[in-house]
């Protein structure tokens, strides 16, 4: 997502579960290195590859977060809050949010044009 049009940019899929780290390394999506990437805990391990990355900290049973680290992954929340609004809107269509029953090949088409109708309504 454009954090300035707020249009979608990419889509990639996969089927069945599939670990999001690891459906954007099959995706081969490069990112820009002056880029700054700010992504959730299901992107550990992206910090090596792209230096730019902000991801959230997460606690351990031996080592609970700190009020600074606290402070810091709620600032990056705040950051996050837009890509998250897409995808609830997106979940209204109910393509990404219940159980696809249609025919698999189609079900990219069908998400890019749902992708599509919502940039058209943001640009409008």
């Amino acid at each position: 997502m454009d954090k300035i049009s707020k249009k979608i940019i990419c889509t990639s899929f996969a089927n069945g579960k599939k670990h999001d780290f690891r459906l954007f390394k099959e995706s081969k999506v490069r990112l820009h290195p002056n880029s700054t990437t700010v992504v959730d805990t299901g992107y550990q391990g992206l910090q090596k590859i792209h230096a730019k990355t902000e991801i959230p900290k997460k606690k351990t049973r031996k080592n609970p977060l700190t009020a600074e680290d606290k402070k810091n992954n709620r600032a990056l929340s705040s950051k996050r809050v837009f890509n998250e609004n897409v995808i609830g809107v997106l979940k209204r269509f109910k393509i990404i949010a219940d159980r696809y029953r249609n025919r698999r090949k189609r079900f990219a088409l069908r998400f890019n044009l749902i992708a599509a109708i919502y940039n058209i309504e943001v640009g409008a």
